[in-house]
């Protein structure tokens, strides 16, 4: 009988929270550098070096590699011959050490879980409850496996009940060009194949845990049916040139996992769950001789990578941009942001959406300005804000429209592609989306001079700032004119990738 104390496994689950929130597992580092000195879209690989420059600068600072910190999911295999000593119950522990790492004063996570999710959505400020899930087994440990999971990627989630005789390759490429780039690619799929629907989406995001080899099932080949899928789907995938941030390219997976258990005769259960670019996740056991050791990466695992400001670059003065200015702008170009800039995400539009209706002067002047949609971490020390990368900006799609014509609002700033109504509104408007790099928080953050709540702090990480910025990257992601470079950039690589034979991941 192995007894295993309750401080042990709180502190255990804290610190692997913090140790998550700043360093990659070296598998995903490595497979993205890989991508990376691969890619000949030049936006996509400047992504890609963006994530791996963030990712070294948060391992080496000790802040969060993107500014949605997630939800903490736990899975525990507890040994039937185990024994606690304390007094909590099992969740009640996990959710203690949850609580203890988003709050501890030398890096601050972002707390993001709202209680009454279809009611009145408070935070409970401490990213309190996990999801956890538990298994009994035979022996005298327990073993855990912590993630933290951003929204943008979870909400990108797929399920299907299909017929037995339907195509599970047929319908994962039918779903990740509707899933768009709010997952933040390059990541890795999780596909969940078989059992009832919730074991097919628990399978999927268990499947997520396991680290990047597909290059080794290469070299030796597949041994059964799930591994067949996995090589097939990952070139398949691939050659449908979504790329590193929807921009187009050779990656837009590092590996697909593929976990399966029996099902009905009737059913074919099937889910996709991704992971971002802010993969975050740890595995440890506790055998009652104390709380896990998790021993750093060392910073040679990180390549050297600069990021360098091209000759083309363009440098826009938010504070004297003009309208006229913004129509010279051209799909895909790098621009640098300095100036004053305001934030807002779904709760801030909500309340300003719903203003205007009542017929409300807004607390702030929109005219002429740029909003950037994004919920930063808080600062620690020195920091005037912290981590703080961009949020995904179609959920404001219904939004735009109004905040466009009734504002005076010139730009928006986020992550991923905007969909039609958006796009229809800025075409319309004659106003410009900016796309800002998904998992690249720390980086961009670096850009930030100043931050100040201005309207709706109440709404805590979704209040409205004010940044002063300088030379923060973007992309021209949706022009004046309406083009979308999320929907010309997967469209030229995948025709590239055909007819070309190019080479991918």
């Amino acid at each position: 009988m192995t007894l295993i104390r309750q401080d042990d496994l709180i502190s255990s689950v804290a610190d692997a929270l913090q140790y998550i929130s700043y360093y990659h597992p070296v598998d995903f580092i490595q497979g993205v550098h890989e991508a990376y000195k691969r890619e000949q879209n030049p936006g996509a690989k400047d992504a890609m070096a963006q994530i791996l420059i963030n990712s070294r600068m948060c391992a080496e600072g000790h802040r969060p590699i993107c500014q949605d910190t997630g939800i903490v999911t736990v899975f525990l295999k507890v040994g039937m011959n185990v024994q606690w000593q304390g007094d909590m119950p099992l969740s009640d522990m996990v959710n203690e050490g949850v609580r203890r790492a988003y709050n501890h004063p030398d890096n601050v996570l972002r707390a993001s879980i709202l209680a009454d999710p279809d009611g009145a959505r408070q935070n409970t400020k401490d990213n309190t409850p996990a999801v956890i899930h538990y298994e009994i087994v035979a022996g005298d440990s327990v073993e855990i496996y912590v993630a933290a999971k951003g929204g943008g990627s979870e909400a990108k989630s797929k399920f299907a009940m299909l017929n037995p005789s339907d195509s599970v390759v047929d319908w994962v490429l039918e779903q990740l060009p509707k899933m768009g780039a709010g997952w933040c690619p390059p990541g890795m799929l999780g596909i969940g194949l078989g059992g009832t629907a919730e074991k097919a989406m628990l399978l999927a995001k268990e499947a997520l845990l396991d680290p990047i080899d597909i290059h080794e099932l290469r070299e030796r080949g597949a041994a059964n049916r799930s591994e067949e899928l996995r090589l097939e789907l990952m070139e398949k995938v691939n050659k449908l040139g979504i790329g590193a941030q929807g921009l187009g390219g050779l990656t837009t997976v590092l590996d697909v996992k593929v976990k399966d258990y029996p099902t009905h005769a009737a059913n074919k259960a099937v889910a996709i769950i991704p992971n971002c670019a802010a993969t975050r996740h740890v595995h440890f056991t506790l055998d009652g001789t104390g709380p896990a050791e998790l021993t750093p990466p060392s910073l040679s695992d990180w390549p050297e990578i600069t990021w360098e400001v091209g000759e083309g670059v363009r440098r826009v003065n938010l504070d004297t941009v003009t309208a006229e200015e913004v129509k010279s702008w051209q799909p895909g170009e790098t621009v640098l942001l300095s100036g004053k800039m305001l934030t807002g995400r779904d709760a801030a539009h909500k309340k300003m959406i719903d203003m205007l209706a009542n017929g409300e002067k807004l607390p702030v002047d929109m005219t002429g300005r740029f909003i950037y949609y994004v919920g930063p971490v808080d600062p620690v020390r020195e920091e005037v804000v912290g981590p703080a990368g961009p949020t995904t900006a179609t959920r404001m799609d219904k939004f735009t429209r109004t905040m466009l014509e009734e504002t005076g609002l010139l730009g928006m700033i986020g992550k991923a592609e905007r969909g039609d109504l958006a796009i229809d509104a800025i075409r319309d408007n004659e106003a410009v989306y900016l796309m800002a790099v998904g998992g690249a928080a720390y980086l961009v953050a670096q850009a930030i001079k100043k931050a100040e709540v201005v309207a709706f702090p109440e709404l805590g990480m979704e209040a409205i700032y004010e940044f002063d910025v300088i030379d923060m990257p973007v992309t021209v992601a949706v022009d004046s004119k309406g083009e979308s470079v999320h929907k010309t950039g997967p469209a030229k690589w995948a025709k590239m990738i055909e007819e070309q034979a190019i080479e991918v991941a």
